[in-house]
C-alpha cells in the first residue's frame, strides 16, 4: 500500500467518523439517561397520568381514528388556524397528522434554534424553518417543547358528537406526553411491493414490514422499492421487475428487509440494487452510497463531461455532432448550479446550455441530479427552432432556479441567493485541467519529443497531468464531473473566500457558554453555504476547527491553485509532437534546472532530509523517504535571491504542499493562509508556514493515488528584525499580521541545535537530529515558522521524493514458475 493510497484512505475513515459515527456516539451518550428512564418507566409498567407507554399508543391510534371518522379536513384546518398553526401541506400527509398530534399532545412550541415549525415525520420532530436563505434549519429532536396552555376550538366543536373526545385534551394538565419509538417502525410512511420466491413466505414478510411501519402493495405504481430475490437478476426480471424498471422504482434484495429491521433504521435503497444492469444505462449505485474507496475509483475514472464555460456537456452528444455553446451579445447560455440543503436532505447540482449543432439547429440541454447518480437525474435534449423562444426558455428556467433574473447575473454577476433556490456556480471561459492536462497515454511521448532536460521534462509531465488534479478534487470531495471545479471565475473563488472568513469571524466571537443549539446554528449555515458553493459529493456539518482547517480552508486554497494550473495548463489534448511540455514550461516564468548529484549542495540538502526526516504513520504502516532528484528554482515572482540574502535572520526552511498545488507556487510564489484557526498551518493567522522538519513537509508533498513519489519544498525565509516564540495559538493575529513580525511555534519535538550550520550567505540551515523538546504540552509536533510577507520568502529547492513503506516484507514470485506465459 503506497502512502498516498493510505492517507486518502485514513482521510476518509476520519471524514466518516467526524460526519456520522462521531454524531451518532454522541447521540447515544445524549440519550443514555432518557433510554433508562424509559425502560424503568415501561418495566413499571406506567407513565404519566398512570398509564403505560403502550396503553398510550393505543389510545393514540383510536384518537386518530375517530377524529379521522367526524371531522372533516376543512374543520381540521380551522382548529388548526384557531391555534396559529401552519395548516400548509398535503391534507392527509400533513393537516390531518399534524391536527391531531396538536389535538391529543398539546401544540408544539416554535424550533429554539430559528424559530420555525417543527413536524413530526414519522421518527422525530423536525424543524421546517430556516437560518438563512442559504440553510434549512437541522433542529431534530424526539422530545420536543409544547405549550402549555389549552387548545382554541372554533365553536363547531362544541357541537360535535365527539366533542368531550376532544375536550379532554384540552387541559394541559391531563395530555400524555409522546413517547417516540421510531426503532421500532424503520419502514414508517413506506409502500412496499413483493415479488419472486422469497426466503420468507410473502404474508410473513407482510406482517413484520407491517409490524415496523410500512405497508405492502401487490402492484407496483407508486411504492417505495419492489424487494425480490437474488435469482431475479438471473432471470431476467419478471414483468414486476420490468414495471418498476421503466417507472424508475428501485429493485432491492430482500437483505434489505432484513437489515433495515436488524438495525432498526431503513438502509439505503441503492447499496441493494439488484437489477442496476437490467436498466437502460444501467442504474448503479450513487456515489454517497459507496465505499469511501469504491467511490474514489468511480471518481478517478469517470469522464469529465464539461470542461469550463465553452463546454458542451458530453451526455448531450451534440459536441460528437460539431455543437457548440451558443453566444449572442457576448453571453454564453451555459449555467451551471449546486444547492446543499441538510435539512431537506437536499443535494443537487443542474446543468442548463443553448447548444448550436451545424446548420443553425439549435438545443436545449437541461440536467440535474445528484452527483454519481446520473440514471437518475432528469435530463434532456430539445431542439429549438425559435431562438429568440429558446432565450427566452433559458432565461425563464434561470430564474425558476435561482429566483434571479438571467441577464443580470451574466452580465454583472448580480446575484441574490433566494431561500431553497439553486446558487449558480460561475464557470470561467478555459479548460478545467482534468480535461485539458495531458491523459495517461500521452504522458511518455510529450516527455519523450520535450527539448527540456530529461529531468525537468520529467517534472512538468507530472505537473501537466490530468491524474494528479484529479486525485486531489476526488480526496477534497469536489470531484463532480459535470460541474468544472478546476474552471472557476476569480469572482467565485473570491465569494467562497467571504463566507470562509464571515464564519470564522463568527467562530472566534462564539464562547464555550453559549447556547449549544444556537452554536450549532452556525455550524450548520456556513457548512450549508460553503458546500452550495463547492458542490461535494459528501456535505456534512462542519463541527469544529480542524475541520474547518482540513475541509474548508485548505480546499479552498487547492482550488485556488488548481484553478491557476488549469490556465497554465489550458488543452492538451491534441498531438504532443509540438512540444507542448516547454510551452508550458515557458507559462510558468520560473527557471528549473536539477543539481548534480555530485554538487556540495546535494549533499548538504541529502543530509537535511535525512536528519529531519522520521518515518510518518498512516493507520498501522510507517513510511521512510528516499530522495529521487532536487531541482534548483528561481521563481520570478517574490524576492530575489539578491534581495533575499540581504534581508534578516534568513532561514532555509522546508514548505510542505502537495503536487496538484506546485504550478501556481512556481509560478507566483507563496501566499499567506486565508484566514486564521486554532490548528496546525493556520495558528498563525494569514503567514505562510514552513518547518524546519522535513517529517512535516512530508505530511502533505505527495502527488496521487497510484504514484509514491512527492515533492519537498525548501525556501529562504527571512524572518525579520522582530521574531516571537509562542508555545501556543496566540489569542489573536491581527497584530502579528499587520507587524509583519517573525514568529516560531515551538514543537514537542526539535532539530538538534548543536548540527545547525550556516550554508551562504548567512542562511541558517537547522539541520539536526529530532529530539525532544521542552513544550510537551505544544500543540505542534515539529517548530513552525510563520512569515507574513511573501516578499520575504523564496522558493529555492524542489526535492523530489520517494515514498517506502517500512518493515513491510513482499512475496517473490519466481517468473518461471508455473503460472509464467509460455514463450
Amino acid at each position: 500500500m503506497k502512502l498516498h493510497e493510505t492517507r486518502s484512505q485514513h482521510h476518509d475513515e476520519e471524514k466518516i467518523m467526524t460526519r456520522k459515527q462521531k454524531a451518532e456516539k454522541q447521540q447515544e451518550q445524549d440519550e443514555k439517561p432518557n433510554k433508562k428512564a424509559k425502560s424503568e418507566e415501561k418495566h413499571n409498567g406506567s407513565a404519566k397520568n398512570g398509564k403505560s407507554v403502550d396503553e398510550i399508543i393505543m389510545e393514540f391510534d383510536k384518537f386518530c381514528k375517530t377524529t379521522s371518522q367526524h371531522l372533516s379536513i376543512q374543520q381540521m384546518r380551522q382548529i388548526l388556524e384557531a391555534n396559529n398553526v401552519d395548516t400548509s401541506g398535503g391534507d392527509d400527509d400533513a393537516v390531518v397528522p399534524r391536527c391531531q398530534d396538536m389535538l391529543f399532545y398539546g401544540s408544539l412550541q416554535k424550533c429554539p434554534v430559528c424559530g420555525g415549525t417543527l413536524e413530526y415525520n414519522g421518527q422525530s420532530y423536525n424543524c421546517t424553518g430556516s437560518y438563512s436563505e442559504w440553510s434549512t434549519c437541522t433542529y431534530s429532536t424526539r422530545e420536543p417543547p409544547r405549550l402549555e396552555e389549552p387548545i382554541k376550538f372554533p365553536d363547531f366543536v362544541h357541537e360535535s358528537s365527539i366533542s368531550d373526545l376532544l375536550l379532554k385534551h384540552q387541559d394541559p394538565k391531563k395530555r400524555p406526553k409522546r413517547e417516540l419509538k421510531p426503532s421500532d417502525k424503520p419502514f414508517t410512511g413506506m409502500v412496499i411491493s413483493l415479488s419472486g420466491r422469497l426466503s420468507r413466505t410473502h404474508q410473513d414478510w407482510k406482517s413484520k414490514i407491517e409490524k415496523h411501519g410500512g405497508k405492502v402493495a401487490n402492484h407496483v405504481i407508486g411504492v417505495t422499492c419492489l424487494v425480490v430475490p437474488p435469482t431475479e437478476r438471473d432471470r431476467g426480471g419478471s414483468s414486476k421487475v420490468t414495471e418498476a424498471l421503466e417507472r424508475g422504482i428501485p429493485v432491492v434484495r430482500e437483505a434489505w428487509l432484513s437489515d433495515s429491521i436488524d438495525k432498526m433504521e431503513p438502509m439505503p435503497l441503492d447499496a441493494y440494487d439488484v437489477v442496476s444492469d437490467l436498466a437502460v444505462e444501467g442504474k448503479g449505485i450513487p456515489w454517497d452510497q459507496l465505499d469511501p474507496s469504491q467511490e474514489a475509483l468511480e471518481s478517478l475514472n469517470a469522464e469529465i463531461k464539461m470542461y469550463g464555460k465553452r463546454g458542451v456537456h458530453k451526455d448531450s452528444k451534440l459536441d460528437k455532432e460539431g455543437g457548440v455553446i451558443f453566444e449572442k451579445d457576448g453571453i454564453l447560455y451555459n449555467c451551471a448550479f449546486s444547492v446543499c440543503d441538510r435539512g431537506r436532505n437536499v443535494n443537487e447540482f443542474c446543468i442548463m446550455q443553448l447548444i448550436m449543432v451545424p446548420e443553425n439547429r439549435l438545443h436545449l440541454y437541461f440536467k440535474r441530479g445528484k452527483v454519481g447518480a446520473d440514471p437518475r437525474a432528469e435530463e434532456r435534449v430539445e431542439e429549438r427552432e425559435d431562438v429568440d423562444e429558446a432565450i427566452e426558455e433559458f432565461a425563464k428556467l434561470f430564474e425558476e432556479l435561482t429566483g434571479n433574473e438571467f441577464e443580470p447575473w451574466e452580465r454583472e454577476k448580480k446575484i441574490e441567493k433566494k431561500p431553497r433556490k439553486f446558487y449558480p456556480i460561475d464557470m470561467d471561459d478555459g479548460y478545467d485541467v482534468r480535461y485539458g492536462g495531458l491523459a495517461l497515454r500521452q504522458l511518455g511521448t510529450a516527455a519523450a519529443h520535450c527539448k527540456l532536460d530529461p529531468f525537468v521534462a520529467n517534472f512538468m509531465k507530472v505537473l501537466c497531468s490530468q491524474e494528479i488534479y484529479r486525485y486531489a478534487l476526488m480526496e477534497m470531495g469536489l470531484d463532480a464531473p459535470d460541474l468544472p471545479v478546476a474552471m472557476l471565475t476569480d469572482l467565485h473563488i473570491k465569494r467562497c473566500e467571504e463566507v470562509l472568513l464571515e464564519f470564522v469571524e463568527k467562530f472566534a466571537t462564539m464562547e464555550e457558554e453559549d447556547e449549544e443549539q444556537a452554536a450549532r446554528a452556525i455550524w450548520s449555515d456556513f457548512s450549508q453555504r460553503w458546500f452550495t458553493l463547492l458542490h461535494s459529493t459528501r456535505p456534512f456539518i462542519f463541527g469544529d476547527h480542524q475541520e474547518v482547517a482540513d475541509h474548508a480552508a485548505s480546499v479552498l486554497e487547492g482550488v485556488r491553485d488548481i484553478n491557476v494550473a488549469s490556465r497554465i495548463v489550458e488543452d492538451m489534448s491534441g498531438d504532443t509532437l509540438d512540444d507542448p511540455l516547454f510551452e508550458r514550461y515557458k507559462r510558468l516564468g520560473c527557471s528549473i534546472s536539477p543539481l548534480e548529484k555530485e554538487s556540495d549542495d546535494y549533499a548538504m540538502i541529502l543530509k537535511y532530509v535525512e536528519k529531519t526526516y522520521e518515518p510518518v504513520k498512516v493507520g498501522e504502516i510507517s513510511y521512510g523517504v528516499s530522495v529521487e532528484n532536487i531541482f534548483e528554482v528561481e521563481v520570478s515572482a517574490g524576492p530575489s535571491y539578491d534581495e533575499i540574502k540581504k534581508m534578516p535572520n534568513k532561514m532555509l526552511l522546508w514548505c510542505g504542499t502537495r503536487t496538484s498545488n506546485l504550478v501556481r507556487h512556481l509560478h507566483k510564489g507563496f501566499l499567506p493562509a486565508v484566514c486564521a484557526l486554532p490548528v496546525s498551518g493556520y495558528m498563525f493567522g494569514k503567514a505562510i508556514v514552513c518547518s524546519d522538519a522535513a517529517a512535516e513537509a512530508a505530511r502533505y508533498g505527495y502527488t496521487a493515488a497510484d504514484r509514491p513519489e512527492g515533492f519537498l519544498v525548501l525556501a529562504i525565509a527571512s524572518l525579520g528584525d522582530e521574531i516571537t516564540e509562542l508555545t501556543s495559538a496566540p489569542e489573536e493575529t491581527e497584530s502579528l499580521e499587520e507587524k509583519k513580525a517573525g514568529v516560531i511555534g515551538l514543537g514537542r519535538k526539535k532539530t538538534d541545535e548543536k548540527e545547525h550550520f550556516v550554508w551562504k550567505d548567512d542562511i541558517k540551515v537547522p539541520c539536526g537530529s529530532l529530539v525532544a523538546s521542552k513544550h510537551k504540552d505544544s500543540p505542534l509536533e515539529y517548530n513552525e515558522y510563520a512569515v507574513y510577507d511573501p516578499k520575504q520568502v523564496k522558493i529555492k529547492f524542489l526535492v523530489g521524493v520517494k515514498f517506502e513503506e517500512k518493515n513491510v516484507k513482499y512475496e517473490e514470485v519466481d517468473p518461471a514458475g508455473a503460472d509464467a506465459p509460455v514463450q
